[in-house]
């Protein structure tokens, strides 16, 4: 029977500065802010999956509702969320969505999908139209948690965990012509939940799960180019290991993140040093129970980063990152309107993190969020905010002639920091500041229609 991806989630106890130009002097000017219209696309999504082409454009593949539950791909073209291709385009409902870009730029989605009796399919945009690489259903039984990476070469692989040999790890790959295996299908000890894949910078493919045959902890292995062998010890994490996910630091040592049950539920990343696997900081760092954790590294400040649900902000979406001795938050911790499942993080090429998530707090659509400064943000958007005095002591008016009918209002410090959130009706609005600090403040109201963006000093 299809394995729900989110059965996880039942596993877990229950500005316009007038005069004077601004410019990014340092990350603490950055706040989350939307990528386009929250809740862009046009009905529920799940499954949704973040990645960026070589000229920074951000695209999206989901399991999308408004096409009966087929795959459907949106990229930002700078001012709104565009289909790529037509939406909808799988052979029926899909599971487990995995988005990539082959290096010379091609978008490349995987999954499983009904129509191929829930085998491994791959498809790819060639400009006009999405196109299965090779056979689609290729794999020997049903497919669970897809994962594809492109080898330093260009050839696609995928890790799945396969029903056809016992729910057991394989990894296939695209030769040219037809997927084979690499190396014994079926080579994990026992079953394999939650694989991810990642090639190191020698092109060694890894693959991380949580493994059945060592109490659900977290085991990665690699292809020597004969055999799958185990890095380190199998099984290595405190306790059971779900969402596990892998990726490689800049210096290409292998990290893996996961749900820790050792530790709480909370999140844990622990990398290999060359001998071991050690927790990276703090072992369960979230502030409560984490789920739909996403794992990348920083092309900027070559730091490890994670984005995930997180139970002690609501199930809103957090980002944080490792500092070199702990966890962080980046920006406010539970940044997002309302519940954020299947959070997908990724960088663009200029070092920007950006999440996409299901999001409850616009009735489970797709939204994408970047940690940006706010005048820099690319919001299809003509701010007429207007914030006065400026710099201001006690009381600051804020004045708009953009729609305000439910606009949600937000303070937030250079540390990205919410302290000040309300929601108003009228085109001026008076607030008193008396109990902030003297600093500056960013403002940020959002309608149904606009975000508009203002910056204040308060003295």
């Amino acid at each position: 029977m299809k394995k729900l991806f989110n059965i996880l989630i039942f596993l877990l106890p229950v500005l316009a500065f007038a005069q004077q130009n601004w410019y990014k002097s340092s990350p603490l000017d950055c706040i989350w802010m939307n990528v386009g219209s929250e809740g862009f696309s046009s009905n529920k999504i799940e499954y949704i999956s973040l990645a960026f082409d070589s000229s920074g454009q951000p695209y999206v593949a989901f399991k999308d509702y408004v096409t009966y539950l087929k795959a459907t791909v949106m990229k930002f073209d700078g001012n709104s969320w565009v289909n790529v291709g037509n939406a909808g385009f799988s052979n029926g409902e899909i599971y487990f969505t995995s988005f990539a870009f082959s290096p010379s730029g091609q978008p490349y989605v995987a999954y499983s999908a009904n129509g191929d009796a829930w085998k491994a399919t791959v498809m790819t945009f060639n400009g006009a139209n999405w196109v299965s690489v090779g056979t689609a259903g290729f794999s020997t039984g049903e497919a669970d948690f897809t994962s594809l990476a492109f080898s330093p070469s260009g050839e696609p692989y995928l890790a799945f965990e396969d029903f056809g040999k016992s729910n057991k790890a394989t990894v296939m790959k695209f030769d040219g012509n037809s997927w084979v295996n690499v190396g014994n299908a079926g080579f994990s000890a026992g079953q394999a939940w939650f694989t991810s894949i990642a090639f190191s910078l020698s092109g060694e493919p890894y693959v991380v799960f949580s493994d059945y045959a060592n109490s659900r902890k977290a085991t990665v292995m690699k292809f020597d180019g004969t055999n799958w062998a185990s890095v380190g010890f199998i099984g290595f994490s405190t306790g059971r290991a779900d969402n596990t996910c892998l990726a490689f630091s800049l210096t290409g040592d292998p990290y893996v993140a996961f749900i820790d049950y050792g530790h709480s539920y909370k999140a844990t990343v622990m990398k290999f040093n060359g001998t071991s696997w050690v927790n990276v900081g703090n072992a369960g760092f979230s502030a409560g129970l984490s789920a739909f954790i996403s794992l990348a590294f920083n092309p900027s400040d070559s730091l490890p980063y994670v984005g995930y649900m997180d139970y002690g902000y609501s199930q809103k979406a957090t980002v944080m990152k490792f500092n070199g001795t702990s966890w962080v938050n980046v920006g406010n911790a539970g940044f997002s309107i309302g519940n954020a499942g299947y959070t997908s993080l990724a960088f663009s090429p200029s070092g920007q993190p950006y999440v996409a998530y299901e999001d409850g707090g616009n009735a489970s659509k797709a939204t994408v969020m970047k940690y940006d400064f706010p005048t820099g943000f690319n919001e299809p958007q003509n701010s007429q905010l207007s914030i006065y005095p400026n710099p201001a002591t006690n009381i600051i008016t804020i004045e708009t002639l953009g729609a305000t009918r439910e606009s949600n209002l937000v303070f937030v410090n250079i540390e990205g920091q919410q302290l000040i959130t309300r929601q108003i009706t009228e085109s001026k609005t008076q607030i008193d500041i008396s109990n902030l600090p003297s600093g500056i403040y960013f403002v940020r109201l959002t309608s149904d229609r606009t975000v508009q963006v203002g910056k204040f000093v308060k003295q």
